[in-house]
């Protein structure tokens, strides 16, 4: 090792983390407890030792230069050696405290993400956990979320993204229900039933039509945008929805009515940004997730 060229300390190396984390460098001395000037004295510090630019210094705020850019991952990798040492110099993770904020559909949040969270206040009980049960999708770039659950895979490169377990999506209704309108033999016999959509049920036709089953706008008596409502309705009786496969057959009262439905691919992402990786808390409750949901 050339000890020469490795002089800066960790603390600047954490300033200048902190900073290109945060987006400015008041957020980056609130998140390490140091005022802004000896924050702004370490960045600079570290600036001059590598004899670099690693910050442009606009009106409104600090962008990372090309060099910063470049040295930015190095850095990174030194944070998770960090976090890692601090773990294994702890053997505890109960040490790790903090806000985490995970967004993700109200499905998710319901059927998937209790009994995960309860895995989390055993491994670490001081951590605080937002969820932010939405379809809308949050921006972590702009720090809406730290975590985020997804139905497709993030095109932003700054974002860091694991691949979660596919499941699939069937065809469920009550009993009562089909007792009711009568058991469907043919797809014929579909189109003549009550159906529970989602916010936009038009935007089914076309995937429904393409699996043999032609429905219309008609077909949907109910539509809602939360999985959770649709369960209710059609645990109720007011006609056929799709749910994911394990949450359906979590109920015995439901059925699939019609078994020749081709299944539907629910792909899902973990996604946290890039520069998160670096911070204790959320790469905690990022693994967790990860190992939980099945991160291939």
């Amino acid at each position: 090792m050339e000890w020469q060229r490795s002089a800066f300390d960790w603390n600047q190396a954490r300033a200048f983390l902190a900073t290109a984390e945060e987006g400015s460098l008041s957020a980056a001395a609130r998140a390490l407890g140091l005022t802004q000037p000896t924050l702004s004295r370490q960045v600079a510090s570290l600036e001059n030792t590598l004899g670099v630019t690693l910050f442009e210094r606009t009106a409104r705020a600090l962008l990372l230069t090309q060099a910063g850019t470049q040295l930015l991952e190095h850095f990174q990798s030194m944070g998770e050696a960090a976090n890692r040492i601090s773990i294994a110099a702890t053997g505890q993770s109960e040490a790790v405290t903090g806000h985490v904020a995970i967004a993700c559909t109200n499905g998710m949040a319901t059927f998937y993400l209790p009994e995960i969270l309860r895995k989390l206040q055993e491994t670490a009980p001081d951590l605080q956990i937002e969820i932010i049960a939405s379809n809308e999708m949050s921006d972590l770039r702009r720090r809406e979320a730290d975590i985020a659950i997804r139905h497709a895979r993030p095109q932003d490169e700054n974002l860091f993204a694991k691949r979660l377990r596919d499941t699939t999506a069937h065809l469920f209704a009550s009993s009562e229900y089909l007792d009711a309108v009568g058991r469907p033999s043919h797809s014929s016999d579909i189109a003549k039933l009550q159906f529970v959509g989602c916010e936009y049920p038009e935007r089914l036709l076309g995937m429904m039509a393409s699996r043999g089953l032609n429905l219309t706008v008609a077909n949907f008596n109910y539509s809602t945008a939360s999985v959770t409502m649709s369960l209710e309705l059609i645990r109720k009786g007011l006609g056929i929805g799709i749910l994911p496969i394990d949450v359906g057959a979590a109920y015995p009262e439901l059925m699939n009515p019609y078994p020749d439905f081709e299944p539907l691919k629910i792909e899902s992402w973990l996604v946290a940004h890039r520069e998160l990786k670096t911070n204790l808390r959320i790469r905690l409750v990022f693994d967790l997730l990860a190992e939980y949901l099945g991160a291939k």
